[in-house]
């Protein structure tokens, strides 16, 4: 059985909202990883929690934080190029060629009209588990599964960059290393510090992170042969400390890795 589907809506109708939270419920096929109100905070939500299925409310009228409409966000969810691809549906009561136009321009998987006679919030829901069937048909893999080995493709560069410059698995820094890295090409934009989140999942004072980091990387650079560190690490170093700090080497791979995905 298929892993329960990962759900983004963005509705400012409060009826709209407690109808689908409602629905989610009492379904075991679903998981709703957040609601909003605001296409800002949506794409922020894209970026932390990756949802499978995003439903899209065309008019936001009601919003506090974000725009009265969802166009803009579904624009920038093509910029975002998330490492899968999210099935969009739209639903609104607008009836308009211009806007079909528009929506279907940004390869909006489906429009569903609010005021259909056979439109509920276990509709849209049923219409999201034939769309992930026809991908499942058509690719072979669901989108969890997709992203679960894009996950690992992450994990496997990031291990193999780091053994190649003598980063080792004995090092404490390594795991500190590695989590920085991985954590900030899944969460591009995130407003967390790194240093702060690595503070919160290994319990450690944010000294002792990046102590263990920088001691990481003195270490590989007086152990490995210059040739290596040349080939394998290309962004200038400091020529008074002879060694990378803790973030330009981490944000050097996170730039190096993706190129590399």
């Amino acid at each position: 059985m298929p892993k329960p589907m990962k759900l983004l809506i963005i509705e400012d109708d409060i009826n709209d909202c407690n109808n689908f939270i409602n629905c989610i419920k009492k379904r075991d096929d679903f998981e709703l990883v957040a609601i909003t109100d605001s296409d800002v905070e949506a794409s922020k939500y894209v970026k932390l929690k990756h949802p499978e299925g995003i439903v899209v409310d065309l008019e936001l009228n009601n919003s506090k934080t974000g725009n009265t409409n969802s166009l803009e966000f579904l624009s920038n969810l093509k910029k975002m190029k998330p490492n899968y691809n999210p099935i969009v549906i739209v639903t609104t009561h607008v009836h308009s060629e211009r806007t079909y136009k528009i929506v279907h321009r940004e390869n909006i998987d489906l429009i569903m009209y609010k005021d259909q006679a056979n439109y509920s919030c276990d509709n849209v829901l049923n219409t999201f588990l034939t769309l992930r069937d026809d991908t499942l048909n058509t690719e072979g893999k669901t989108i969890a599964e997709q992203i679960e080995d894009n996950e690992s493709r992450i994990s496997d560069l990031i291990n193999h960059e780091l053994d190649l410059i003598g980063v080792t698995t004995k090092l404490k820094g390594r795991k500190y290393i590695y989590d920085a890295i991985f954590y900030l090409i899944q969460n591009e934009g995130s407003d967390i510090n790194v240093i702060r989140y690595l503070t919160n999942i290994h319990k450690k004072s944010p000294n002792t992170i990046t102590n263990g980091i920088q001691n990481a990387i003195i270490h590989a650079w007086r152990v490995s042969p210059i040739e290596d560190l040349e080939t394998y690490y290309t962004a200038k170093v400091n020529y008074e400390t002879g060694v990378p700090t803790p973030m330009e080497f981490i944000y050097y791979y996170v730039d190096k890795i993706k190129k590399l995905i």
